[in-house]
Order: structure tokens, then sequence, then C-alpha cells
């Protein structure tokens, strides 16, 4: 499983990628363009707080149990999740729990 979970973070890093690439392209380097589009209907918005509870329930659950396994390398999965995303974030997280050593 381990190998399966990389596989993932390396996907949610890629694949999302592609698409906020395309609309800096299309719209410059814009971060507050990209967060009012972000917040374009309520169906995005609802999107939009759905992954951010996630991220924040994952990076309680990485503090916590990097805190009692005093894995210290499991703490890098927070900024992957809040610069990538959650779908980079997670499995990273999980290939990094099931490691040895």
């Amino acid at each position: 499983m381990r190998y399966v979970f990389l596989a993932l973070a390396v996907w949610g890093t890629i694949h999302p990628m592609t698409y906020f690439l395309r609309w800096f392209a299309e719209n410059g380097f814009d971060l507050g363009g990209m967060v009012e589009a972000w917040h374009a209907n309520a169906a995005t918005s609802g999107l939009v707080w759905d992954l951010t509870i996630a991220a924040v329930t994952l990076t309680l659950l990485v503090l916590v149990e990097t805190w009692r396994s005093r894995d210290w390398a499991r703490l890098i999965a927070i900024p992957a999740t809040f610069g990538i995303g959650v779908s980079c974030g997670l499995p990273l997280y999980l290939y990094l729990r099931l490691r040895k050593g």
C-alpha cells in the first residue's frame, strides 16, 4: 500500500496543478482572483469549505501523530496540504506513516 499512497500523492500533485497553472497562464499570478473564482457560486464555495475542513483535520492528525511517534519527517505533509492540496497531503502523510524506520 505504501507505493499506492506515493503514487496517489504524485497524482494529487500533478493533476490539480495542471488546472492551477492553466488558470495562472490565463489570468496572471493573481491569488485574490483565484480565491474569488473559488467562490463563484454556492457549489464551488461548498467544495472550498469541504477541502478546508479536510485540510485542517488532516493537519491536526499529522501534528498529534507526529508528536506521539517523534517521526518529524511526517510534518512535510502539512505544507504539502496547504501548498498543493489535500489530494497530495493526505496520501503523502499515509505513505510516510507506513514507511519503515
